[in-house]
């Protein structure tokens, strides 16, 4: 770790001396290094639908053609795309012609909010409002006006999906393919007060064609989340943001039964949302009794290994600037260690736990990213369950893409006393490695403490090398996890450990076709993972390597992997009921064929067939998605599991189906119905929800669950039982002012 470090340090004076020699500052640098820039023109007011028709999309500069990063890196694109910018004195506007000379043969089937637009037509648009390059927005549209907006994560390695913002869009159907109108208010915003220019980068998918089209930094190894290499956005007007203060109300009533023999309760609930604007750049929020009535329920996993199976946040309040909370190179998806982790807060076991108050600030000033959180909870039913929790994260950007920073927790989900966590974090980054490559080195430390913890190392600490490019992604990886490293809120699923991965994919684009089939891209993909104790000696490892895996030229997939694998078990494991795996060494392969038809048909499916040894047995593991899309009204999606295991010590088989109907009236107005079955816990669940976007400010959500038991709990006879259900109806509506 010391090497590490050093490395680090030498990297970073390196770097510092470049700047140092560039005559100008660190921001203004990043200005200058960007290839593209568009100017926005002023607008009283402009009618979103879609359509492009007022005579003030005529002054605006245009962008007049994008460039291909997918098939062909550099050619023009298939199809004209032109976007403009508008601004009035509250909004940023921005109105896109997207030609198509077949537009019968458009890709369009999501209406509902948060769709994953990848698979589909579509224009996506970031923003990086403090000109950090290393933080920003997206927001995109398809055809049929389906809205999805995220903030960017991990350095623009990510998006956060689960993220909203109050925001419009209108899109119509053209002649010559289709257009769109998009609507941002200033006050969804935050950003550097004083700038006249944003980072600005827009993104075309042309989905039948497989074709990825970008204005700025149009070359494969760039993301278009990476705002270092975005374009400009100038001319920007000074904002007002009046008072700078947003209150949303919400209203929940509704009844519930917890089980077949419970009396029916009434239930209703006010609660407060507020924002204060602390000027552009940063952001006060304040929850009182707290509702989470609207949050979609999550999908249920099998799980086959030793540990905890890991479930996003998906709650509102702790989503806003939540890309500021991440912590540590690469931990947000390898979910090793994560130091904080907002579902430890309201939630326990699965069960709500009322959340009476909370309060947040986060925000950017200069180079400085920061973000606090503290909330508080009560007892729920026996458990002792009121604490006040906090957390405090504080990241300064260094030179041109580069961060230093540390997290502070304190307080605990069950009141345990004296919990606290605090640690260090730097990744050294840079997208000119060579001259246009991504290279990353990231080094961090963490210690915890609580008045229960048992005796032991309380510490942990890891680094990362990362090479993340196109043609070549390589990575190493290496964590250390003390045995008594648990903290309060935090993910630590396995303690006790070293870990390292390393990573080495050869992912190239063959030249002419191989044999009858056009392949798009390969990917030759290398992972090892070795876990040791502390001390030494190994725990389990497991080699993922894909001799084959291609993506035709129609989008097409078919994959074969080879999974050497081994488990040191020091206690009995048990994987199912009545099976349980005595301690001992085990080496055993796996293998996984996989084809996936392209998301772009009406119809689209992947299978899955795991198979081969399992401990001292065999286990074949059957999945199945889909989805079928008659129209842009009804979309179906299907998911199934089965899984069939043969061991000495027994047999078992488990299964997990879901399904989930879509009915999209309009952008505004979605009924989900998404239903569950799962043979682990017996339990049949439906959740169904309608949301109502009445206004941009304002939504009715109505959410009803129904679960009935499969095995009767007192005849253990298997038969269809009532659990439960609960029916739930929340308004709720945002003044600004």
């Amino acid at each position: 770790m010391r090497r590490v470090i050093a490395l680090f340090v030498l990297m970073v004076m390196a770097d510092a001396t470049l700047e140092a020699q560039s005559p100008v500052t660190a921001q203004s640098g990043s200005a200058a290094r960007r290839r593209s820039s568009v100017r926005i023109a002023a607008a009283s007011s402009v009618r979103i639908d879609g359509r492009l028709t007022e005579a003030a999309w005529s002054t605006a500069e245009a962008i007049p053609a994008l460039t291909q990063v997918e098939p062909m890196e550099g050619a023009p694109a298939s199809a004209p795309t032109i976007v403009r910018v508008l601004t009035t004195i509250d909004a940023i506007i921005i109105g896109v012609r997207a030609d198509d000379p077949e537009p019968s043969r458009i890709v369009s089937f999501a209406r509902q909010r948060d769709a994953t637009l990848d698979s589909e037509d579509h224009i996506k648009i970031v923003l990086d409002t403090y000109m950090d390059g290393r933080s920003g927005y997206v927001f995109a549209v398809n055809p049929n006006g389906a809205r999805y907006d995220a903030l960017i994560t991990n350095q623009g390695a990510g998006e956060n999906a689960n993220w909203d913002a109050v925001w419009e869009a209108a899109t119509a159907r053209t002649p010559t393919g289709w257009s769109a109108e998009i609507l941002i208010p200033i006050k969804s915003l935050l950003f550097r007060p004083g700038l006249t220019a944003w980072g600005f980068n827009v993104q075309r998918r042309i989905q039948r064609l497989q074709e990825t089209d970008r204005w700025a930094s149009a070359e494969r190894d760039y993301k278009v989340t990476q705002t270092s290499h975005a374009g400009l956005l100038t001319d920007l007007p000074p904002f007002p943001l009046g008072l700078g203060l947003s209150i949303r109300p919400s209203i929940t009533g509704g009844r519930a039964r917890d089980g077949p023999r419970a009396p029916m309760e009434e239930q209703a609930r006010l609660s407060l949302d507020a924002t204060q604007r602390l000027g552009a750049n940063t952001l006060a929020s304040l929850t009182a009794n707290t509702d989470f009535a609207e949050t979609e329920v999550d999908a249920r996993q099998v799980n086959l290994t030793r540990f905890p199976l890991f479930f996003p946040e998906k709650r509102t309040f702790f989503l806003e600037g939540a890309d500021i909370f991440d912590f540590g190179l690469g931990l947000t998806s390898d979910l090793d260690v994560l130091p904080f982790f907002s579902r430890r807060i309201g939630l326990l076991a699965g069960e709500q736990v009322p959340i009476d108050a909370g309060g947040k600030v986060n925000g950017r000033i200069g180079g400085t990213n920061f973000g606090a959180l503290v909330v508080r909870t009560r007892d729920v039913d026996t458990l002792r369950s009121a604490s006040t929790m906090s957390v405090v994260r504080v990241k300064q950007n260094v030179l041109s893409e580069s961060s230093v920073g540390f997290i502070a927790t304190a307080g605990d989900p069950l009141s345990r006393r004296n919990s606290w966590l605090l640690g260090p974090d730097l990744t050294y980054q840079t997208s000119h490695f060579q001259g246009d490559k991504n290279f990353l080195i990231g080094v961090w430390g963490l210690a915890t403490g609580r008045e229960d913890l048992r005796a032991g190392d309380r510490t942990a600490a890891g680094m990362k090398i990362d090479y993340p490019n196109d043609l070549w992604d390589i990575s190493a990886k290496y964590k250390r996890i003390g045995d008594a490293f648990d903290p309060s809120l935090g993910f630590v699923p396995r303690p006790g450990v070293q870990i390292t991965d390393l990573t080495a994919d050869w992912q190239p684009r063959p030249s002419r076709p191989i044999g009858p089939l056009h392949i798009r891209q390969c990917f030759w993909e290398n992972e090892l993972s070795y876990v040791a104790g502390l001390t030494g000696g190994w725990e389990s490892y497991r080699y993922f390597m894909a001799p084959i895996n291609c993506r035709l030229e129609s989008g097409d997939r078919f994959e074969f992997n080879v999974i050497p694998t081994g488990e040191r078990l020091s206690a009995p494991f048990e994987v199912a009921d009545g099976v349980t795996i005595p301690a001992g060494g085990y080496h055993f392969n796996r293998f996984r064929l996989e084809g996936g038809l392209a998301a772009k048909r009406r119809f689209n499916a992947q299978a899955t067939w795991w198979f081969g040894q399992f401990y001292d047995g065999r286990l074949d593991q059957y999945e199945l998605t889909g989805a079928w899309k008659p129209s842009a009204l009804v979309i179906v999606e299907l998911t199934g599991e089965h899984d069939v295991g043969r061991l000495p010590e027994g047999s078992f088989t488990q299964d997990l189906y879901g399904t989930r109907l879509r009915l999209n009236v309009s952008p505004d107005l979605q009924l989900t119905s998404f239903v569950q079955y799962d043979t682990e816990s017996d339990t049949f669940g439906t959740n169904s929800r309608l949301r109502w976007t009445f206004n941009p400010l304002g939504e009715l959500f109505v959410v009803y669950n129904h679960n009935l038991r499969t095995r009767d709990p007192l005849t253990l006879r298997r038969e269809l039982v009532f659990a439960s259900n609960q029916l739930l109806i929340k308004a709720q509506y945002a003044f600004r002012y």
